[in-house]
C-alpha cells in the first residue's frame, strides 16, 4: 500500500473514533460544531492519572483542553496560543468554563517577538521552517509568516497558581526545547511532562527526541512512556509522545 494512502486511513480512523466520542457529551457535541474534537488519542498515556493543574503549551484551537476537561473535571487549564486565528475557536468552547483560560502568547526562552511560519494546516505551524521530510510525508506548507509574542512561563503564570499534581504538555512541532528552556526555573512544580517530540528533523534546525530526553533528564525527570508513535513505511518512526515523571525527592530528616 501507497505510505501516502496508508497515512489518510490513519487519519480517518482516528477522526472516526473522535466523532463517535464527541458525540457522546454535550460540550464534545458543541466542540464539534466548530470542527474541534477532544485528543483522545492521549488517554492511554495519562488516562490512570490525576491532576489538579494541566499547562498546555500549543494548544491550538483547544484538542487537548477539551480532553484535559473530560477527563481532569476539577483541574485549572492554562494553555497557551500565539496564533490569533485559533483563539476564536477556543474561546467559543471555553468561554463560559471557569476552569480555563487562554494565554494569547506562545512559550520561549527569552520575553520577546518572534516570526510563526503558518502552514495550511495550523497544527502543524512552527517557529522553524518546514523540512523536507515533514513536507514529504505531510504535506505542510508555509501560507505566510506571522509576527508573535513569546514569553517565558514565569513571566505569566506565577508558580501559585500550579497546585499539585500537575501536568505540562508541550506540543510546538520542533520548537520543544525552546519551550523547554522557557519553563526551565518552574520545572519543579510538574509532576509529570507531556512532550511530542521527533526522532527525525521535520522543522528546520529542531532538537530531536534524543536532546529532549537529555535535557530532562539533567533536570531530574525520567522517561516512562512512548506513546502515538508516528511511522512511515518508507522512512520508520518519525515522531511520537514522551511521557515524564518527576523523580522522586531524596527524604531528608
Amino acid at each position: 500500500m501507497n505510505h501516502k494512502v496508508a497515512l489518510a486511513m490513519n487519519l480517518f480512523l482516528i477522526r472516526t473514533r473522535k466523532l463517535l466520542h464527541a458525540v457522546t457529551s454535550s460540550a464534545g457535541r458543541r466542540a464539534l460544531k466548530l470542527g474541534v474534537a477532544a485528543s483522545i488519542e492521549h488517554r492511554s498515556a495519562l488516562g490512570g492519572s490525576q491532576y489538579r493543574t494541566i499547562v498546555d503549551i500549543g494548544a491550538n484551537v483547544g484538542q487537548f483542553a477539551l480532553f484535559a476537561r473530560e477527563r481532569y473535571p476539577m483541574a485549572n487549564v492554562f494553555s497557551f496560543e500565539p496564533l490569533e486565528d485559533c483563539w476564536d475557536t477556543y474561546n467559543s468552547i471555553f468561554d463560559n468554563d471557569p476552569n480555563v483560560r487562554l494565554f494569547r502568547c506562545g512559550i520561549g526562552p527569552a520575553d520577546t517577538e518572534a516570526a510563526i511560519n503558518v502552514t495550511n494546516e495550523n497544527d502543524s505551524s512552527s517557529m522553524l521552517a518546514p523540512a523536507a521530510t515533514q513536507v514529504e510525508v505531510f504535506g505542510t506548507r508555509v501560507n505566510t509568516i506571522k509576527k508573535v509574542e513569546l514569553r517565558r512561563l514565569a513571566s505569566i503564570l506565577p508558580s501559585d497558581r500550579i497546585a499539585s499534581p500537575a501536568l505540562l504538555k508541550i506540543d510546538v512541532q520542533g520548537f520543544e526545547l525552546d519551550v523547554l528552556r522557557g519553563c526551565e526555573e518552574m520545572l519543579l512544580h510538574f509532576d509529570t511532562l507531556y512532550v511530542e517530540a521527533s526522532y527525525v528533523e521535520l522543522y528546520e534546525g529542531q532538537a530531536l527526541a534524543g536532546d529532549v530526553i537529555e535535557f530532562l533528564r539533567n533536570r531530574d525527570f525520567i522517561l516512562v512512556g512512548v506513546f502515538n508513535q508516528h511511522v512511515d513505511e518508507m522512512r520508520g518512526p518519525l515522531q511520537a509522545d514522551f511521557l515524564f515523571k518527576a523523580m522522586p525527592k531524596p527524604y531528608s530528616q
